[in-house]
């Protein structure tokens, strides 16, 4: 990222304006740094980031405007010198990426009435996707940015927390459609990164990308170094040798692993090094996502309620209120077949079955539902089983 114009306007509230571009496919963490320093010497007398009033996850390849009233400049009139720093995160490292400075004379004093704040923008330019447009912006209601976005950095940072292993061998076991796996390997740059799953979604993700406004280059490149491969895999007969990766992850895949996930979790011990870690996020079938179902039936426990041949009438009889897969379109049948195969995990159980295995848990996160109305049909669960919405743990393997 580079700044290709910068210019300040002194009306009653400064007021800088500043084009940029943006060569590389995408830039995570972009942030900018306002300083005013005297015209001949290095003391900061002013410094705002942009992050603190306007974070922005990343931007793709293109052109764009900032922008930034100084309500809360206060200076006596002078002559200074106006900075402005561009950073972006390189494998998890804020790196400056520009810095220009120009002369900025005050011909009368600047006095900030009250609490105020700078005013941060930034758009796009055209021939550049809109800002507004980019799935960070729309939140958790987007597939891509649950994905790309939040479960990649709750990998990475919350649970294995930006752990030095991850620069390592990567193996996602059940990767989906690889988004997970794209947002990590941009991050954190690892050696290798493969994701396995035989049903290929992962064939989806250039169409997907191209959906999110990210130019094709920044899988291309990865793809063609062979630092980034997926493979129709099964868990249960993974192809690489002992103790070859680094980081194993399972992101709502072991309840999906029809007859059982007993032997995809020793494989995954196989395969991962002594003192590896493992990240895991299974289902857990009696919460209140666990049934995933939830495109058929507002009530999150119907699963647990319905006899089985009523539920199955009724989901092979519904059209799903179907949510933002990036792309995916299930059929009613399909869906009934993914729930006939679900293992239905616990938590309790699920600690134990990794301890056995010889995983050491080192973080562990739990998020339960508001509020469990026990009706008749609930009572035959446990108060832990029906609260506890999702698992999110990593673990040590300890061979």
């Amino acid at each position: 990222m580079r700044i290709e114009k910068l210019e300040i306007a002194l009306a009653q509230t400064p007021f800088l304006s500043a084009a940029l571009r943006q060569d590389a496919g995408i830039a995570f963490g972009p942030d900018a740094q306002l300083q005013i320093l005297p015209l001949q010497g290095q003391e900061i007398l002013y410094s705002r980031d942009m992050s603190a009033a306007l974070p922005v996850a990343w931007l793709p390849r293109g052109d764009y405007r900032l922008q930034c009233h100084l309500h809360d400049l206060d200076l006596p009139a002078g002559d200074y010198r106006l900075r402005l720093i561009l950073f972006a995160e390189i494998a998890r490292e804020r790196t400056v990426l520009a810095d220009q400075s120009m002369p900025l004379r005050l011909s009368q004093p600047l006095a900030a009435a009250g609490l105020r704040k700078p005013a941060w923008s930034l758009e796009s330019l055209p021939g550049t996707p809109s800002v507004e447009d980019l799935a960070w912006s729309r939140g958790h209601a987007d597939w891509f940015f649950r994905h790309f976005d939040h479960a990649a950095l709750v990998v990475t940072d919350y649970l294995l927390k930006r752990h030095p292993l991850l620069r390592g061998r990567i193996l996602d076991v059940g990767c989906g459609d690889g988004i997970i796996d794209l947002g990590i390997f941009l991050r954190t740059q690892p050696e290798e990164l493969v994701g396995i799953d035989p049903f290929r979604g992962y064939e989806r993700l250039p169409a997907v990308l191209a959906a999110n406004h990210l130019p094709a280059d920044v899988l291309d490149a990865a793809l063609a170094a062979g630092r980034l491969q997926f493979r129709p895999d099964d868990a249960n007969a993974i192809p690489y040798p002992d103790d070859h990766f680094d980081v194993v992850v399972s992101w709502g895949s072991l309840e999906h692993i029809a007859g059982g996930y007993g032997q995809a979790l020793a494989e995954i011990r196989r395969v991962l090094k002594k003192d590896g870690l493992l990240f895991v996020h299974p289902g857990l079938y009696y919460g209140a996502l666990g049934s995933h179902l939830g495109e058929f039936f507002d009530d999150p426990f119907t699963h647990l309620k319905l006899p089985p041949e009523q539920l199955r009438e009724a989901v092979l009889s519904t059209e799903p209120k179907r949510m933002d897969r990036a792309g995916h379109v299930a059929t009613p049948a399909e869906y009934w077949q993914w729930f006939t195969e679900l293992n239905p995990i616990r938590v309790a159980a699920f600690e134990r079955e990794l301890r056995d295995f010889g995983f050491e848990p080192w973080r562990v996160a739990l998020r339960s539902s508001d509020l469990v109305e026990y009706t008749p049909e609930l009572q035959a669960y446990s108060m832990q089983d029906l609260a506890t919405v999702e698992l999110y743990l990593s673990a040590w393997n300890r061979k």
